[in-house]
């Protein structure tokens, strides 16, 4: 069975679809960094929800804060998994250059933001 007549059995079809079947070890290194990213979504998640129920000693509008950006972080983090395993999937596909991931940045800003809030929500409890 070739290439062509597989990939509309995969999913999504219309990226297999595009370009020539790349080495697998790249294949599946883009698969690990997926599943890295939900990995941290899910660390993400629980850090919102452990900091709210058991963030003693912190402020409570900090720890809500700092709760709240973890648990949205957490949420679009997915997102970035998704949308970032398939642009590399096609540049790879395509032969093009390797694209960044989109909401790295952003989520270490989240992160650095719920480190000030909590430090806030100690110093002000």
């Amino acid at each position: 069975m070739s290439d062509s007549d597989d990939s509309g059995r995969r999913f999504p079809a219309r990226l297999y679809r595009q370009g020539r079947e790349p080495d697998p070890r790249f294949t599946l290194a883009n698969e690990r960094t997926f599943l890295a990213w939900i990995r941290t979504a899910l660390a993400l998640l629980a850090g919102g929800v452990a900091l709210e129920s058991l963030g003693l000693g912190i402020n409570p509008g900090f720890r809500l804060a700092a709760s709240l950006v973890l648990v949205v972080s957490g949420l679009l983090t997915p997102l970035q998994a998704w949308f970032g395993w398939q642009r590399v999937e096609r540049a790879m596909r395509l032969g093009r250059p390797l694209p960044s991931p989109a909401l790295a940045f952003p989520v270490g800003v989240a992160v650095a933001v719920v480190g000030v809030l909590v430090l806030l929500g100690v110093i002000f409890a």
